[in-house]
């Protein structure tokens, strides 16, 4: 029960942010939350299951919440399209799982490269969708610890490199802009920017694969 009402206090903290300007270390903290969601509804796909005591759920009706359902409804269009990049994504990199360094610096890279070029909300949604598939194949190389190292990665870059860009846009709530017009032409946007970042992904697993010099 103790570890039920922490985990209330963390969401509803989490929250309230929303209703004034987050500071860096709040966006961090969200952008946590949202990855840990964003994974165990990958690994809920895939059917496997996982130890997760660290896990603290976006409060129902909430405003992360609703960041979380549009985040992983952009996730599902976007996996759709490039199924193959966003999954198996070990095998990809040819990385071992049982590493944490190897792990972290791989998922750095990754990350790196698909923001090469700017940032924007496909390319955000790109770095969520690698870090849910790095974390599946972790959990099935029985690896179940490395999320919370996933996790982590994806919140140290999120410090490093979009906390200025997501401040100018207000928060993590300027997500909901990229759903909320009912014209294809206009909301696609978003895709064709997550599309660009497809080839900054295949550059990284380049990168990644390079031998040692």
């Amino acid at each position: 029960m103790e570890v039920l009402r922490r985990s209330s206090v963390f969401a509803a903290e989490v929250m309230e942010v929303f209703d004034r300007s987050p500071t860096d270390k709040e966006l961090v903290s969200q952008a946590k939350a949202l990855c840990r969601d964003y994974i165990n509804s990958r690994l809920i796909q895939a059917g496997v299951s996982w130890s997760k005591p660290e896990y603290n759920a976006p409060v129902p009706g909430g405003k992360l919440a609703e960041v979380s359902t549009i985040l992983l409804r952009l996730g599902d269009e976007l996996e759709y399209i490039r199924p193959n990049v966003y999954r198996n994504v070990a095998r990809q990199l040819n990385i071992s799982l049982h590493s944490e360094s190897v792990v972290s610096d791989a998922f750095l890279a990754v990350a790196t490269q698909i923001f090469t070029a700017g940032i924007t909300w496909g390319k955000v949604v790109s770095l969520y969708a690698v870090a849910a598939g790095l974390a599946v194949d972790c959990v099935r190389h029985a690896q179940p610890a490395m999320v919370h190292t996933i996790v982590d990665c994806l919140g140290e870059f999120v410090r490093k490199t979009l906390v200025t860009w997501l401040k100018r846009r207000g928060g993590w709530a300027d997500i909901t802009k990229c759903v909320v017009n009912t014209d294809p032409s206009l909301r696609s946007h978003w895709l064709v920017a997550a599309l660009c970042s497809f080839g900054h992904f295949l550059k990284a697993i380049f990168f990644v694969l390079l031998p040692e010099r």
